[in-house]
């Protein structure tokens, strides 16, 4: 083969295939309103509640794309380098901590569910029980410790240097009169605790293991306006995005409020 027909043969190739391209090209911008929405979520109800969001989504000519993982540090970053559109799986004191520290650009634009933190015991069965130097497992994380204390004041328990402060810890309680006693453990090991002591404040993801139900079992849960509520986020730039608004819509309807109410039996809540 001579070199002039390789060359007649070469851009013939290099036409076709600017064809196709564009051919895809135009296909892809004809249906803008079908563009994948690529979600993170953590593995658990995050990820089955999104699921349903998804079936709904379809419904209405919206294909979501459900990416779950493993830890709550990959879903912030992945959304903000562009890998994801949007996120669920926080609550907003998190996400303030990881916008302070690490300088994303993301943001809340709506609230999803609730985890609620509980107080339970095996000693008392009402919260106005409680002796004077009880004994009070709190977790030992900062997020997580100030939350419990938060719990605690809400039924006057105790009271915070500043009462609504969700970086409270220990020695913000300037008032407690029960006298009661901290005691500052992990949180995943915080239901064990329950036979030693009189008070154990438990994250839900670790009580439904350990056979606590937060609505039937526990002395004391936080309600749907707690600060803990988790929210679903997206890229600072991207809050007005008519098509996340869309999404946010969709999880927040009634059909999505339903499937929570009745999957998850009370362990976890709408939060809006």
């Amino acid at each position: 083969m001579n070199s002039s027909i390789k060359k007649l043969l070469a851009a013939a190739l290099i036409a076709a295939t600017c064809v196709f391209a564009a051919g895809c090209g135009s296909s892809d911008s004809g249906s803008a309103d079908k563009k994948e929405i690529a979600i993170g979520v953590t593995a658990g109800p995050h990820a089955e509640v999104m699921e349903q969001v998804a079936k709904e989504a379809e419904k209405q000519g919206l294909t979501i794309k459900v990416v779950e993982f493993n830890d709550f540090v990959q879903p912030n970053k992945a959304l903000a380098e562009g890998d994801l559109d949007m996120n669920s799986m926080q609550h907003q004191p998190y996400l303030d901590n990881v916008v302070k520290n690490q300088g994303m650009k993301l943001t809340s634009i709506g609230k999803t569910i609730i985890l609620p933190m509980a107080v339970y015991s095996h000693k008392y069965k009402n919260i106005s029980e409680v002796a004077d130097g009880a004994k009070v497992t709190i977790p030992n994380d900062p997020t997580n410790g100030g939350r419990a204390l938060l719990l605690l004041q809400q039924v006057g328990l105790i009271t915070l240097k500043n009462g609504t402060s969700v970086d409270a810890s220990v020695p913000d309680v300037v008032n407690n009169p029960k006298h009661l006693e901290f005691i500052e453990l992990d949180a995943a090991q915080i239901p064990r605790s329950l036979d030693d002591t009189d008070l154990a404040c438990v994250n839900t993801n670790y009580a439904i293991p350990a056979g606590l139900n937060p609505q039937k079992d526990s002395l004391l849960v936080e309600d749907k306006d707690s600060p803990y509520a988790n929210i679903m986020v997206v890229r600072e730039d991207e809050a007005n995005n008519e098509t996340y608004k869309k999404v946010l819509a969709i999880y927040q309807s009634e059909p999505i409020k339903k499937f929570i109410n009745e999957h998850f039996q009370g362990t976890i809540l709408p939060a809006f």
